[in-house]
């Protein structure tokens, strides 16, 4: 029996198990909508915004760990999902593009609209080729799915519209899509870290998203060699629930405690993650690394043992290498400089008596503690990653997403949208940015008309925050970092959303709840302090320079309220 090509692609999607297709709609994409509009097993999922369709796509694929699919119409359609394909690529979230393209007999003419698709989604993807000839179907979206699925990362497909439309024997593919395989090093290489491990006194694990699905095996081996566990912002989700070994982040918007845990081991094992900052890596121990993808092996510091493997299967052959530790004292003193670490951060995050301006670390706090013990959470590159990191905690059934990779603008509320559709019945909250939010901000017209239960919550600061902070860590003034925002609580309700605007510490808690509360979409407009700073566990002497020199250019110029408003919570605790 003939079909065309479009209906057999649509066919493959539905048996590799897509439920829905995100994208805008084009004359290019006609064959291909109408046949989803044919297809009762899968839905087609319109936006204002490739770019928003990806990331979209992007969070179903990293909450589900299956296939994901995105699309754009040819040429500048197309072009708006390659930021969300960086950020699902460099998350090894397994998505599928269709990149539609212009009219196969004018490619190479300077057409309307011509790219070269082959060309621009390279770099982002392990797999990009056209479909020139009705020869290449089945075999050509087959193999597209394998490297989205067996690789982790994206995939592309250039389709011409009119060769969408051309007609191909029904033919089966030639086998079934298989699962993941179970990846461990070969023995020698595990007794070669066992005796390492066996010879240690002072071992820590830096945790990585590579621990996904190793929690028990964690604690398993946590409490055989009695090592602190610190985790990268990735890893943060499959670790530190429940975890009596967890001692925190590190990195720039970590704790001290996870730094100290690092630079004091004599033997640092790291575990599934990509940690890319080298400064802050330990600078005398012996390192260890596991990870599933060999080419990062040793590419972020350097190591003395790599070994490629699955981070589950591999701690399970390990553990009956390795002897049992009966020294805790490195452990306990970790966990001891955690606690307070966590203190600190606590104290910063409390209501004060006669607190006007709400602090966002207040704020984050009330979000954690309102939220069910499974919401989704999706958090904007900036100051509510750094919120999110510090005052949000996991629970076995809590998924944090963000661009942790690719560090996009933007991300949260599409990434929300994607987790909404996956999810339907979880609490799904975006905590955005005001500038995140604005950027893509069409696409709240996307949740209005799905009628999506997202509740975003905006820190508006009226800034670029972040940027602000690094401008001022470098010794300049802030500049170009200003927002003139509207009330985005009002904008809300004229759509018909539910809008709720609080700007004091009192309107926080009962606003957190009346928004969770609502069966539908909510913005909160949330008016935080604009100078919070948030500052890393270690301070370079370069930052500390830059930001005095800042601070004296302000009271220089006569500007000392907003020096010593910056500084009255977090800088001088620290």
């Amino acid at each position: 029996m003939a079909v065309t090509i479009a209906e057999k692609l649509v066919g493959i999607l539905v048996e590799a198990g897509v439920k829905r297709v995100h994208g805008v709609v084009g004359d290019s994409l006609n064959g291909i909508v109408d046949e989803i509009r044919r297809n009762s097993n899968i839905e087609w999922i319109h936006y204002r915004h490739e770019e928003a369709a990806a990331f979209a796509a992007g969070a179903e694929a990293q909450l589900t760990g299956k296939l994901a699919v995105c699309a754009g119409s040819c040429g500048p359609g197309n072009l708006h999902l390659i930021n969300g394909l960086y950020d699902c690529h460099r998350s090894m979230a397994p998505v599928l593009a269709i990149a539609a393209h212009i009219p196969s007999g004018e490619i190479g003419t300077g057409y309307f609209q011509e790219t070269h698709p082959d060309l621009l989604f390279r770099e982002c993807s392990h797999y990009c080729e056209m479909i020139s000839s009705p020869n290449q179907v089945p075999r050509v979206p087959h193999i597209a799915i394998q490297y989205a699925t067996g690789m982790k990362g994206v995939a592309v497909i250039g389709l011409s519209g009119d060769v969408a439309m051309e007609k191909i024997e029904d033919v089966p593919l030639p086998h079934l899509l298989v699962d993941t395989p179970v990846v461990r090093p070969a023995e020698p290489e595990l007794h070669k870290l066992a005796d390492s491990i066996n010879k240690a006194t002072k071992i820590t694990l830096l945790c990585g998203s590579g621990c996904a699905g190793a929690h028990g095996e964690l604690i398993a081996f946590g409490q055989k060699i009695l090592s602190p566990m610190v985790h990268a912002l990735r890893g943060k989700e499959h670790v530190e629930y429940n975890n009596p070994f967890d001692v925190g982040m590190t990195g720039l918007i970590g704790f001290a405690s996870g730094y100290y845990a690092m630079e004091e081991s004599e033997l640092l094992i790291m575990l599934g993650t990509d940690f890319p900052y080298k400064d802050w890596y330990p600078a005398k121990s012996a390192i260890a690394q596991i990870d599933i993808r060999p080419e990062r092996l040793g590419r972020r510091c350097r190591i003395d043992l790599g070994l490629v493997g699955d981070v589950a299967q591999t701690l399970k052959a390990l553990l009956p290498l390795v002897e049992q530790k009966n020294d805790s004292s490195f452990l306990d003193k970790c966990v001891e400089r955690y606690h307070k670490s966590r203190a600190n951060l606590d104290a910063d995050a409390t209501k004060k008596s006669g607190d006007k301006i709400i602090h966002p670390e207040y704020l984050t706090k009330v979000i954690n503690e309102k939220a069910a013990e499974n919401a989704i959470f999706t958090v904007d590159v900036g100051t509510p990653t750094v919120w999110a990191a510090r005052y949000l905690k996991m629970t076995e059934g809590r998924r944090l997403l963000g661009s942790f990779s690719h560090g996009s603008m933007a991300n949260a509320m599409p990434q929300a949208i994607g987790a909404q559709f996956e999810y339907p019945e979880r609490q799904v909250i975006a905590l955005c940015g005001d500038g995140g939010f604005a950027m893509l901000m069409g696409d709240i017209l996307t949740i209005r008309q799905y009628n999506l239960p997202i509740k975003i919550v905006i820190f508006n600061n009226a800034s670029l925050g972040f940027v602000a902070m690094e401008m001022k860590v470098a010794g300049l003034p802030p500049f170009g970092t200003d927002l003139n925002n509207p009330d985005f609580a009002l904008m809300a309700q004229a759509m018909g959303m539910m809008g709720i605007k609080v700007e004091n510490p009192e309107e926080v808690a009962p606003g957190i709840e009346k928004a969770l509360a609502h069966n539908g979409p909510v913005i909160i407009n949330a008016m935080v302090n604009p100078t919070e700073l948030s500052m890393p566990p270690k301070v370079e002497l370069s930052q500390a320079k830059g930001f005095g020199i800042y601070m004296l250019k302000q009271i220089l110029n006569g500007d000392g309220g907003e020096v010593w408003q910056t500084l009255d919570s977090n800088f001088l605790r620290r």
